[in-house]
């Protein structure tokens, strides 16, 4: 067995159990007691803690050290902590999410590829959702789109966007930014000379070309603020603006896919709802069982009046309800 290799297996049994004899470890990997010292002396020498201990019931472990070493992980561990640092990277954590993410990268790129379809698999597993938790939908392109981002290493992809055709993008990517349950990407699209933003769930077959850039500065410096800025920006038909008399965590968790909440303070917040239908913005309005006020546009205002005045003539009595009069609905 190779030096190199032997070592590294001396390592995976020393994170298997806690305590090993320097006989029971020398039997294992088939070496003289001699062989085994240098061999630790090697981990020492790269930075793992293993302590030594002579006498009777003496031997070797693995302590705790000032630093993470790399680690040797089985299949079922590394799918585990892969799971584990998605739920850190998705959730609401004392741990930034942005560690966990760089954690990930760091994992994935280096299981091999049976593990990494494996881990990949896993995430379309059902189970219990949680409406405060983003969604991981490929662990792969996660991993490999923060890996970029690390390296300022220029990527290419396929995209598909909510009102084009698809079609493959090169950009440069700045920052993976967590907003509203859901995953983007903020990068510099060569192809269009702009910032762009790019929801990671649309993004297919991200590859790193190798091409290293000049990190550029963003037009704010909160990469959230801008991804919030452009996701208020999106051409629709109609921009509902209202004032919502709630907190804004309760009422971000009720709109997180369909509006931008903003706090105004401790018992109110402003929603912005951009909608094909004036229907549909107000009736998610109406659907938060919260005190409101719209602003505009009027087209919004006008269609709560008729709804107000249909709603109140629903319970005056069959005569008052019959003398509602339908008007058109917006759509």
């Amino acid at each position: 067995m190779a030096t190199s290799t032997r070592v590294l297996e001396l390592l995976g049994l020393l994170q298997a159990r806690r305590h090993w004899s320097g006989f029971e470890l020398a039997q294992r990997l088939g070496v003289s007691q001699r062989t085994l010292r240098r061999d630790v002396e090697g981990l020492l020498d790269l930075g793992y803690p293993v302590i030594t201990t002579r006498g009777t019931g003496g031997g070797y472990q693995l302590g705790s050290g000032a630093a993470l070493p790399p680690l040797v992980l089985s299949e079922e561990e590394a799918a585990a902590t892969v799971l584990g640092l998605k739920d850190v990277a998705t959730g609401t954590h004392a741990v930034p999410a942005d560690a966990a993410i760089s954690a990930l990268a760091k994992i994935v790129q280096v299981l091999p590829a049976g593990i990494r379809r494996r881990v990949s698999g896993l995430s379309s597993v059902a189970g219990p959702l949680e409406r405060n938790r983003a969604t991981i939908t490929d662990v792969t392109v996660l991993t490999t789109i923060a890996l970029a981002v690390r390296d300022t290493d220029t990527l290419e992809f396929a995209y598909q966007g909510l009102r084009s055709e698809p079609g493959q993008r090169t950009a440069q990517p700045h920052h993976i930014v967590n907003f509203e349950h859901r995953f983007y990407l903020v990068a510099w699209d060569t192809d269009r000379g702009d910032w762009r933003t790019f929801r990671i769930d649309r993004i297919k077959a991200p590859r790193c070309i190798g091409q290293r850039f000049a990190t550029r500065r963003l037009p704010v410096d909160d990469p959230l603020e801008f991804v919030r800025t452009q996701f208020g920006a999106m051409p629709t038909p109609y921009r509902v603006h209202a004032t919502v008399y709630a907190t804004a965590a309760h009422i971000r968790e009720e709109v997180a896919h369909y509006g931008v909440v903003k706090q105004v303070d401790d018992e109110s917040c402003e929603v912005f709802i951009a909608a094909e239908s004036i229907y549909w913005a107000v009736f998610c309005l109406c659907a938060l069982d919260a005190p409101f006020f719209i602003h505009g546009p009027p087209e919004a205002t006008d269609h709560v009046r008729r709804w107000a005045d249909r709603l109140h003539r629903a319970v005056g009595g069959p005569t008052e309800a019959a003398n509602t009069t339908t008007a058109p609905l917006l759509s």
